[in-house]
């Protein structure tokens, strides 16, 4: 890995000067656009929309767009004064329970590891702070954008985790929230019953992303000069529930012949589900009325 940034934490009077690694990677498979008669790579230049010539990057401001659709023009004399921290610290603010923090804030993970002279202060504070069972949550300036940010420990290490302010955060205004909807007790009931039969501890090693692996396997085919093979078709998606009752039963067995590797019965058409539940529907609807 390669250090991006150099810096220290501020804690106190002690100062940790440490060094800052992005802690994750995208598995993504990248493409370049080209040409499809030949594949020649596509460019692009920076045009001017009103004399039409091509702009050297050194001449580039950013803009600032108006309601209006006026345009305010910003060069980096108008940055220079900007209450942006320079002097590459993390500044621890406070300490707070993990559990405080809605992980919906995260943005971006990164790994500090302590130069050489602050390694003695570094593991202080890491194992003060592992102990404590909290976080710091601290302040810090990363691409010229002040951020704040958690500190905790993971496998030994400081995982430095920037945050959205809180009015990045949306409002989630769905109508479905204002209405009455009723949940009846048996319907609560079966479905934690399917959530504690799914329980499990979370492996990550578990999963993985086979889109991308099925891609790779086109690429790779397409490199061998070999005919692609079309990946087999998974099952039908399932309509809604006619009964809500029904499915969570039917979803419980399924998962609890899952977990003791019981053979599955042989499954029923999606037609004659279908009459199945609207059957138990009419025969509910009827003790009802009775």
């Amino acid at each position: 890995m390669r250090s991006i940034w150099k810096g220290a934490i501020s804690f106190g009077l002690v100062t940790i000067p440490v060094k800052l690694y992005s802690a994750t990677e995208q598995k993504d498979v990248t493409f370049h656009q080209v040409h499809r008669e030949d594949g020649g790579r596509i460019k692009y230049k920076r045009v001017c929309t009103i004399d039409g010539e091509e702009v050297p990057y050194s001449d580039i401001a950013k803009g600032y767009e108006l309601a209006t659709g006026e345009i305010v023009v910003l060069t980096d004399e108008d940055f220079e004064d900007l209450p942006l921290s320079t002097s590459r610290r993390i500044d621890v603010l406070q300490f707070a329970p993990a559990e405080q923090i809605d992980p919906i804030y995260f943005a971006k993970s990164y790994f500090l590891e302590p130069d050489a002279q602050g390694a003695k202060p570094y593991v202080l504070l890491r194992n003060a702070l592992e102990s404590s069972g909290q976080v710091a949550v601290v302040k810090v300036a990363l691409r010229q954008r002040e951020s704040l940010a958690t500190l905790r420990v993971r496998d030994g290490v400081f995982v430095l985790e920037t945050m959205l302010w809180p009015d990045e955060i949306r409002t989630p205004d769905f109508a479905f929230l204002e209405e009455d909807i009723e949940v009846r007790a048996q319907e609560l009931k079966m479905a934690e019953s399917l959530i504690t039969t799914m329980e499990a501890d979370f492996d990550p090693g578990e999963y993985h992303d086979s889109y991308r692996e099925a891609l790779q396997q086109v690429i790779e085919a397409k490199v061998a000069g070999k005919e692609v093979i079309a990946a087999p078709e998974g099952e039908a998606e399932a309509g809604p529930a006619v009964d809500l009752m029904a499915a969570l039963r039917a979803s419980v067995e399924a998962a609890k012949r899952e977990r003791t590797a019981e053979p599955a019965k042989p499954r029923k058409s999606a037609a004659a589900e279908k009459e199945e539940a609207e059957k138990v529907a009419r025969k509910r609807k009827t003790r009802k009325s009775a």
